[in-house]
């Protein structure tokens, strides 16, 4: 290895670790300032001056966590189930069939990649009154759903047409198989990983999402975690306490921080490989 090459690979370790660096600074800034007492305002950049769990014991009553968590599970786990099942029914005629109408579809969802959803708002919002839709904790499940379909379609799209042999069909089609059949019995156990990908993508956003939240949800018994964490932000006469907001940040990433732990060992694009040949 000649000195020009470990110089230029030396370059760009200390790169990647400059910019570890700077995204974990804010971090560990943030974990050192919730684990003070929530009456200690202390200077921050003081890293882990006290440990203490008193302002994650405050964010916790505050915010009524287990009531938030279990909202948040249900406004999720709903808009990813639909955005699955929907999105991966969508994408495998536009993957298999070849024909204009096919192709249209195709474009017509890409299309909502580049439509951004704030735009609409106003209209959504008018439409759903105009429909007397009651407005609750189920109602930004429509907005999600109808967020995440374009993109989700794409990767179900693009997942099936590289990643699944049409040959496995064309054997559960000798043996009888409809066409139900074969794509929730060959096809969808195939779309494991592009599935957690699209769980993992969308799951996440919709986790976090405060917009729609708010506009539809009115109701303190109805909020999600990050409508949960708006008793956090102070105002001229009550000052934020950032050390129970950093705390209740750290307690709304948890459940993500946790799931993913168990979803990443899915981000495999091979698993299809061989699927024919056994």
């Amino acid at each position: 290895m000649t000195i020009g090459s470990l110089t230029k690979k030396t370059l760009v370790q200390l790169s990647v670790i400059i910019v570890m660096a700077v995204n974990l600074i804010p971090l560990i800034i943030a974990l050192s300032t919730s684990l003070r007492d929530p009456n200690n305002n202390a200077n921050p950049l003081q890293l882990f001056s006290e440990i203490s769990f008193a302002s994650y014991r405050t964010a916790f009553e505050r915010m009524h966590f287990p009531q938030a968590l279990m909202n948040s599970i249900i406004l999720t786990g709903i808009s990813v189930i639909v955005v699955v099942l929907l999105a991966a029914m969508a994408a495998y005629p536009m993957a298999r069939l070849q024909s204009k109408w096919s192709k249209f579809l195709y474009l017509f969802f890409l299309s909502g990649l580049v439509v951004p959803s704030q735009m609409v708002l106003i209209p959504i919002v008018q439409m759903i009154n105009s429909l007397h839709i009651p407005t609750s904790q189920y109602t930004p499940i429509l907005m999600f759903i109808t967020c995440s379909l374009p993109f989700s379609t794409f990767l179900y799209t693009g997942f099936i047409r590289s990643g699944v042999p049409e040959e496995v069909e064309e054997a559960a089609h000798i043996d009888g198989a409809g066409l139900f059949r074969r794509f929730w019995l060959v096809v969808f156990p195939l779309l494991l990983p592009v599935t957690v990908s699209v769980i993992i993508t969308q799951g996440v956003w919709i986790w976090n999402d405060y917009f729609f939240n708010m506009i539809f949800i009115s109701r303190a018994a109805e909020s999600p975690l990050p409508l949960a964490m708006l008793g956090f932000l102070g105002d001229q006469q009550n000052p934020t306490q950032w050390n129970v907001l950093f705390a209740a940040c750290f307690l709304c990433a948890l459940p993500l921080l946790v799931a993913f732990l168990f979803l990443q060992k899915y981000f495999v694009g091979g698993m299809t490989v061989g699927a024919v040949k056994g």
